[in-house]
């Protein structure tokens, strides 16, 4: 038994749900593939596929081998690859998720471009704000920004990211730039509401004085400032502020093209509480396939350059 072959043609019959499907994809009679299939069966002991004269299913024991054969076909796969083409040429299906602002931003256009490079490597791109569990969900990475709680996931940090005080310049005009953190209480802020999930308000890095007067440090604290409109949506948040509605606390990976630009200001700019990230997260591999390298390489080359977060997005 050629287990590779086997292995193969399992995994076909079991994606297209038909026998005759399968074989005529792979340019083989029906009754081989068939064979095929039997032969597995008889070789592992279990019964792999429950086939009707109308549709094949998979039982327990063939849900779990589909995804181990999948895996070590990818993996065969890439194994060619990488020692063919300049070690460039990956294939397979690769699944990604993102947070649904940062995605649609800053993940999404990607795509395109990394698959022209790679033609070989299907995509498939999920936007949530849910944390996904890659390993129950099948996904082969996450894009994630801000501290990461702790787990077995890997994680690779691509850029920083800070949080930063804006608004239009005119409705600083309008209104007055405020000097502290605490001034903000007294200013039209746009805030997420109460539902979203930063819980803790906005943070900023505040001096401790000491006894004689000095500066004996910093710490970073939390406000929760207010204003006449919330709403759950950072991208409406961002909307408004660009609007001049009030001052909002964003991302860089959000505001720093309108920076840029001079379409918004920064405020509050010694008080900036310290940077966290943005990462890239997969599932602890001895060896990772090779599109999922190629892609982890290609965000960090984009999101490396300070010329990509100052770009018009």
């Amino acid at each position: 038994m050629d287990k590779l072959k086997v292995f193969e043609s399992f995994v076909s019959v079991a994606q297209k749900g038909s026998l005759t499907a399968a074989a005529v994809a792979e340019g083989v009679a029906p009754a081989i593939m068939g064979r095929r299939l039997d032969s597995l069966e008889a070789h592992l002991g279990v019964k792999l596929l429950v086939r009707t004269t109308r549709r094949i299913t998979l039982t327990h024991e063939g849900t779990a081998f589909l995804e181990d054969c999948q895996r070590l076909l990818a993996e065969v796969a890439n194994a060619e690859a990488s020692v063919s083409a300049g070690g460039l040429k990956a294939s397979g299906h690769l699944r990604i998720t993102a947070p649904a602002g940062f995605g649609r931003r800053h993940v999404a256009p990607l795509v395109p471009k990394f698959h022209s490079m790679h033609p070989d490597v299907t995509v498939s791109l999920n936007l949530s704000d849910r944390v996904v569990d890659l390993a129950a969900e099948g996904f082969d990475c996450a894009v994630r920004v801000g501290d990461l709680p702790d787990s077995s996931l890997v994680s690779v940090r691509m850029a920083d990211n800070r949080r930063l005080c804006v608004a239009t310049p005119e409705f600083l005009k309008r209104y007055g730039t405020p000097q502290t953190p605490h001034d903000l209480m007294r200013f039209r802020c746009l805030t997420l509401s109460s539902d979203a999930s930063q819980t803790r308000g906005w943070a900023f890095r505040a001096p401790i004085a000491a006894k004689d007067g000095d500066v004996a440090g910093h710490e970073v604290i939390h406000l929760r400032p207010s204003g006449p409109m919330d709403c759950s949506d950072g991208q409406v948040l961002h909307d408004w502020c660009m609007a001049g509605y009030g001052i909002a606390w964003r991302s860089t990976w959000e505001v720093e093209a309108e920076v840029s630009s001079g379409q918004l200001v920064t405020v509050l700019n010694d008080f900036s509480a310290p940077p966290n990230g943005i990462y890239a997260i997969f599932s602890q591999r001895k060896h990772l396939p090779l599109r999922l390298r190629l892609w982890i390489d290609f965000l960090k080359d984009h999101y490396g350059q300070a010329a990509y977060w100052r770009a018009v997005q």
